[in-house]
């Protein structure tokens, strides 16, 4: 909208009848300015107008909170305010500021009348009017690393139902954090995380439909329940939860709000199905919240735990359950150096993760009898020894198809001069980083060793960098340098004990080497071009939280577990 006048927008929002002599006169504009500044509003917005003997008046309430009370509440409740007339993505908005901006500053609140490119969950879009939705984001630091808030968008969930229904709006919350009235969807929240060395900032988004055109028929919206429905009320009632709530999660985590979470759990108690990538993953009756934030499912093999993910959740049985005949079964193996993980695969989706040492590998033969009757391959991914390549194939019924690293595969082009050199783990890294991002990626995996991998934009895959892993690193100081037998501290800026200062010295080796590979790759691809960092292995989270903060405020960062699975199982579907 190009009109200069959102505030008159936004003072008639409330529904309520305004004198047009007293609006002008709080606008600092005349009466014939005021009907020209409306016959530039958006048609939707045009037709709600009556006016009648100087008055002015809106048919319905719109989602639209004066500037100056907008103000105030955030203040009030300790945040920096930004209103927004049209922006792209509050979320967006937040993230880019808190890159050039000093760890220590106050939390920051974003609202913004229209968004033209609102993000939910799994990528999808956020469809707005102006006036239709409530869209604002905010920022908290927490005293957790990444991988402890994962329960975060359950408690944010809870405090927005919460707060809905003491206003009479009859919300539930469908897992993770979907606000619903039945099965019809009213709001969602997403969660972004910035991981910093000793917090992790959390950019919360939030967006609730509070009127809906006629023709969505998924959606539902406030006014549907309360015609009369004041935003600023529902607004200043969610802050004031949060500022309660996020502090208690940062200090106890989620297990206090898994009562309540529950009392307003659709699902609870009802049997549920899950999907990923359109395919059924599991089946089950909902049995409730983990202290992590997963699902806890009871199904016919027991009760399983499920993380949010790119999982989606729907109400009863599946419609169209897949035969047994008709099952595409699988085994992953990810043999590294120290243990061997394991995947169970089913028509595209995993079912289950299993890992063991080398000396006992009695979890895979116990996982075997629970899930191999079905398997019809075995595929894996190995940098161990041939004697332990043979002592994982002597326990499994069915032959193992070990797959090394290519020239080529699923339009991903190998530049190491002799791919059967080039160790297979850091291919299927490759291969799997392709769920994660589509942009210039430098792929870590800390592990055994640590590896650090170039792979451009357009699927070239450059090489990388191959350095001790935390351990053989402690391992060399210990036995080739006197007096450094001793445990790793923590590291530190500026260490000043030789403990800490041991450590210190190899996280920075790790951090640098990344830094400078995203470097060489920035340049390689060209200046502008966004360049993701995907880490992987047992130290990811140590690694991501050592990174330099400028760093990791100005570059997407990604965590991901299991990541040579996700390569295999790309492999296995689509090569």
């Amino acid at each position: 909208m190009n009109t200069p006048f959102w505030p008159l927008l936004a003072l008639l929002a409330d529904g309520q009848a305004h004198n047009v002599r007293t609006l002008a006169n709080t606008l600092n504009k005349k009466i014939p300015q005021l009907n020209a500044a409306w016959q530039e509003m958006p048609v939707h917005i045009q037709n709600l107008l009556r006016q009648h003997n100087d008055v002015w008046q809106l048919t319905k309430t719109l989602a639209l909170i004066p500037e100056h009370i907008f103000n105030d509440c955030a203040r009030q409740h300790g945040f920096n305010p930004r209103l927004l007339v049209q922006t792209t993505s509050t979320n967006t908005i937040l993230l880019e500021q808190l890159r050039h901006a000093p760890t220590d500053i106050p939390p920051q609140i974003c609202l913004a009348y229209e968004q033209t490119a609102g993000r939910g969950r799994q990528g999808k879009s956020w469809q707005n009017r102006i006036g239709e939705c409530l869209m604002f984001s905010l920022s908290w630091s927490f005293l957790r690393p990444q991988a402890q808030l994962g329960g975060l968008a359950l408690v944010v969930a809870l405090a927005v139902a919460q707060t809905l229904r003491e206003l009479g709006i009859t919300a539930q919350i469908k897992w993770p954090n979907d606000l619903m009235l039945d099965n019809s969807k009213l709001g969602g929240i997403l969660i972004e995380t910035i991981p910093q060395q000793k917090q992790t900032t959390a950019i919360i988004g939030i967006g609730l439909n509070f009127s809906i055109p006629d023709q969505i028929g998924t959606a539902t919206a406030i006014q549907s329940l309360q015609p009369q429905a004041q935003v600023t009320q529902i607004f200043q009632g969610i802050l004031a939860r949060l500022v309660q709530y996020l502090p208690h999660f940062n200090q106890h985590g989620l297990s206090p709000f898994l009562n309540d979470y529950n009392l307003l759990h659709r699902d609870q108690g009802q049997l549920v199905h899950l999907l990923v990538d359109g395919c059924n993953l599991a089946e089950g009756t909902v049995s409730g919240i983990a202290a992590s934030g997963a699902l806890l499912l009871q199904t016919a093999s027991g009760e399983r735990s499920f993380v949010t993910g790119e999982i989606s959740l729907r109400p009863g049985a599946a419609q169209c359950p897949k035969t047994q005949s008709s099952k595409k079964r699988y085994l992953l193996l990810d043999a590294g150096n120290s243990k061997l993980k394991w995947a169970w695969v089913e028509n595209g989706c995993i079912l289950s993760y299993g890992k063991a040492a080398y000396y006992n590998l009695q979890p895979l033969i116990q996982d075997w009898a629970q899930h191999g009757a079905s398997v019809q391959r075995i595929i894996g991914c190995a940098v161990c020894s041939k004697v332990r390549q043979q002592q994982i194939a002597s326990i499994l019924p069915c032959s193992v198809t070990w797959l090394s690293s290519m020239p080529e595969a699923l339009g991903i082009y190998n530049h190491y001069r002799n791919p059967a050199e080039h160790g297979a783990d850091r291919w299927f890294n490759i291969i799997g980083c392709r769920r994660y991002s589509q942009q210039a990626c430098v792929v870590i995996s800390c592990g055994t060793a640590v590896t650090i991998d170039a792979l451009t934009d357009n699927n070239h895959y450059l090489g990388g960098s191959i350095l001790p892993g935390f351990h053989l690193m402690k391992e060399a100081l210990s036995k080739r340098t006197a007096n450094l037998n001793r445990p790793l501290g923590k590291p530190y800026a500026f260490a000043t004990t030789t403990p800490n200062a041991m450590a210190s010295g190899i996280m920075d080796a790790v951090c640098g080497a990344i830094v400078l590979m995203h470097t060489r790759l920035q340049q390689k691809i060209g200046a502008g071009k966004p360049v993701d960092i995907i880490i992987t292995g047992g130290g990811a989270n140590k690694v991501a939280q050592a990174l330099p903060n400028t760093f990791v405020l100005d570059n997407r960062i990604e965590i991901v577990d299991n990541l040579v699975i996700y390569g295999l199982l790309n492999w296995v579907e689509y090569a």
